[in-house]
């Protein structure tokens, strides 16, 4: 079985750019969401900090060209230059480059749709398509790159980021490259994208300290909440070289669309993509288990109990990702990886900061795996390893 290396990583959101400081929030008792106005209503959100967002202001002044682009191409251009500074690879004339997201340049096209129905003779900007297309994100990051490699973008709802690591491996296993960049990036905070999570019931009300909590013990709402970020991982094929992590089992599977904003009861998609991930990995279980559960009831327990199903009454350590991040849609699978190789590189687990039903034992983690789900049943799991 080949391995595939993450040989480096960067990721920003809500909690920040930095890997302490990520770390660091991750075991606060505070939340990193915060209250802002949309639709003149206050909402809580996983807005990125000042700092962070500052890094992205500085680079739109950098290119004439990157003050068109919208903000979700800027983070990934931002995540993808600082993985591949650490990835020290010098040769990039082959280096392939996926990332996803699940709505693309939400911001601009919005701005630019206002615009359109605002203008009397109804005329637009000729950037209009080209910067609202879902594949103009990949195709930046190699212009600003320089790399010459595949350059693929897609949107597969909220398992996007995953579906980009799960394709890029596969590329590199198929021989026909040896390098890829991947991860995701979405920039959703918008009136727009807001109102629609609300029409669908399951943006958060809460107005307590944690506005999105998954797992929590006693959870009788929906408490969703939408974030921005990126992430994007550098990975090799398995010859030896440095690394953060290993790639060791991959799994996906769609189920039959009963509800287009749904899982069935059981998540028959994520019982078969994690059964495939320990197959392909052969494991017959994890340390512990990254979650998607994004803070919806149904969601979250249908997962909980396809995780029951495959692993039995002994369940790994669960945890997620969002009660501090937010949703980030398509983003959301790369958060939940980076948090996987934080936690096998520093040899401890995250644990939920409320209380919780779901299993929470202290282990010094050697295997985790990823979940991600999306609208329609799209799911992926991926196993990583840390070996030394």
């Amino acid at each position: 079985m080949q391995s595939i290396l993450i040989t480096s990583k960067s990721s920003l959101s809500a909690l920040g750019h930095e890997s302490d400081e990520i770390w660091k929030n991750y075991q606060s008792k505070s939340t990193c969401l915060s209250i802002c106005c949309f639709n003149d209503m206050d909402t809580p959100t996983g807005r990125l900090q000042e700092k962070t967002q500052s890094l992205i202001d500085n680079l739109r002044k950098e290119h004439p060209h990157y003050r068109r682009l919208d903000k979700s191409v800027l983070m990934a251009i931002l995540v993808g230059r600082n993985s591949l500074s650490k990835s020290k690879w010098s040769d990039l004339s082959k280096v392939g480059i996926n990332m996803g997201s699940s709505r693309g340049a939400t911001q601009l096209f919005e701005k630019y749709h206002e615009h359109f129905i605002n203008s009397p003779k109804k005329r637009i900007s000729p950037l209009v398509s080209p910067t609202t297309t879902l594949g103009n994100i990949s195709s930046w990051m190699a212009f600003d790159f320089g790399t010459k490699g595949a350059t693929l973008t897609h949107s597969i709802t909220c398992s996007t980021a995953l579906h980009s690591i799960l394709n890029a491996s596969v590329w590199i296993k198929s021989g026909m490259t040896d390098k890829f960049i991947a991860g995701g990036t979405e920039a959703p905070l918008t009136d727009f994208t807001i109102s629609q999570m609300r029409a669908l019931g399951i943006y958060s009300k809460n107005t307590s300290e944690w506005y999105c909590s998954p797992m929590k013990k006693r959870n009788t709402k929906n408490n969703m909440v939408l974030g921005e970020g990126a992430s994007a991982f550098c990975l090799e094929s398995d010859e030896g070289q440095q690394h953060l992590a290993k790639i060791i089992g991959l799994g996906y599977s769609t189920e039959k669309i009963e509800h287009p904003a749904s899982l069935s009861a059981d998540a028959d998609c994520l019982k078969k993509s994690m059964r495939m991930a320990l197959l392909d990995s052969e494991l017959k279980t994890v340390d512990a288990i990254v979650m998607h559960a994004p803070g919806t009831i149904k969601g979250d327990q249908s997962e909980y109990k396809a995780i029951q199903s495959v692993f039995g009454t002994q369940t790994p350590h669960l945890i997620s990702t969002k009660h501090q991040s937010g949703h980030t849609f398509g983003a959301s699978g790369g958060l939940s990886l980076d948090l996987a190789i934080e936690m096998l590189n520093r040899k401890s687990v995250i644990q939920f900061p409320y209380e919780t039903e779901v299993c929470q034992e202290k282990c010094t983690p050697k295997t985790i795996l990823i979940n991600a789900v999306g609208f329609g049943g799209n799911a992926v799991s991926i196993i990583v390893q840390k070996t030394d």
